[in-house]
């Protein structure tokens, strides 16, 4: 959820892995590197890999992931709203 939540608050919509991960400092290369690839399988991300040296690889969101962010956002509203009775010592 934190990498589409990223994806469309960027001002470009769109992210290379690099700026994703330094945005997830707690989230690994590796669990990053796959949670983009289930990510684009759900069809929920796209990747766009450039022919250039080194490759440059950007991702955004899917039509399909736009259309979840509006239950998303809602989510994350009430997480903040209830987060005191939720979470506990």
């Amino acid at each position: 959820m934190l990498v589409l939540y990223m994806l469309h608050t960027s001002e470009t919509g769109v992210l290379r892995f690099n700026e994703i991960r330094r945005l997830m400092t707690d989230c690994s290369q590796k669990m990053l590197s796959q949670t983009l690839k289930n990510l684009e399988q759900s069809h929920l991300v796209h990747r766009d890999v450039y022919p250039e040296v080194p490759p440059r690889v950007e991702y955004s969101l899917t039509e399909t992931g736009k259309s979840l962010m509006p239950a998303l956002t809602a989510l994350i509203a009430w997480g903040k709203e209830h987060f005191n009775e939720v979470v506990t010592d």
